[in-house]
């Protein structure tokens, strides 16, 4: 059987940085597919962290009203976008080996970046509705997107960690479908909670949403999101790429932002 250029090139970046399917566990691979999420502790150094951490900051503070203008903005939050182009700091968030394994596990074809972003929910906000993110979709329609949230803050069940709703993915339709309410509590909700660095990976068809900030603390997170190859991009990297970074990442990295 041959593989066409657009196959090889995939195989050929993911494998580049190493994201070969060995890098998940059996048990990895079984929750993406039953629950339609996995959660990897630990998955960013301290160091690394400190520094994902001092940008965020950095970015709001610099930013001010227009943080989050590239792709949205929201009340009752901090939003910040294009994350791409404003540090070498987040070249290593879509480039991580675990998670690209996890989305091509998920999507099973060529995928790219469509996003990198990242909210924090204020103190007394960010209740969300359930949601996917994507339209309604058909039941035997492959699968789309893939999110994954990096925990810059612990997320508590206080402090408006995601909650999610495991093996949703499956189900055809929107949540507005099933439940009369979708900013309240679902009877089958799992709040995903984890220390900072943990990084949560879901099949974004799962249906899921922030709850709300009840301490007087930052909830801070970066939003990775990915998605078919043939489908179009969140913010356009293309038209957002900027010299330094396109000269400072690699071929791989260039395939996964498809610039």
């Amino acid at each position: 059987m041959s593989v066409s250029g657009v196959d090889r090139d995939w195989t050929e970046a993911l494998a580049a940085l190493g994201a070969e399917p060995t890098v998940l566990t059996d048990a990895e691979r079984r929750s993406l597919d039953e629950s339609g999420y996995v959660v990897f502790p630990a998955l960013v150094s301290p160091e690394w962290l400190e520094r994902l951490q001092a940008q965020f900051d950095l970015l709001t503070e610099r930013e001010g009203a227009a943080a989050g203008s590239e792709f949205s903005q929201e009340r009752g939050a901090r939003r910040l976008s294009d994350l791409v182009n404003k540090s070498d700091a987040f070249d290593g968030v879509y480039t991580q080996p675990k998670v690209l394994a996890a989305v091509a596990h998920v999507l099973g074809r060529p995928f790219k970046l469509s996003s990198l972003n990242a909210r924090d929910a204020l103190p007394g906000e960010g209740n969300q509705a359930l949601h996917a993110d994507w339209r309604a979709r058909g039941a035997d329609e492959p699968f789309a997107v893939v999110n994954s949230i990096w925990m810059l803050d612990p997320f508590t069940e206080l402090n408006g960690a995601t909650r999610v709703v495991p093996g949703t993915h499956r189900r055809a339709g929107v949540p507005g479908d099933y439940v009369a309410d979708t900013k309240a509590p679902h009877p089958d909700q799992v709040l995903v909670t984890g220390q900072p660095g943990t990084v949560a990976v879901f099949n974004a068809h799962l249906w899921h949403g922030g709850t709300t900030n009840r301490t007087d603390g930052t909830r801070r997170a970066l939003h990775c999101y990915f998605t078919g190859r043939e489908f179009p991009q969140q913010v356009d990297q293309g038209e957002y790429i900027r010299k330094r970074t396109w000269d400072r990442i690699s071929p791989a990295a260039r395939y996964i932002l498809d610039v």
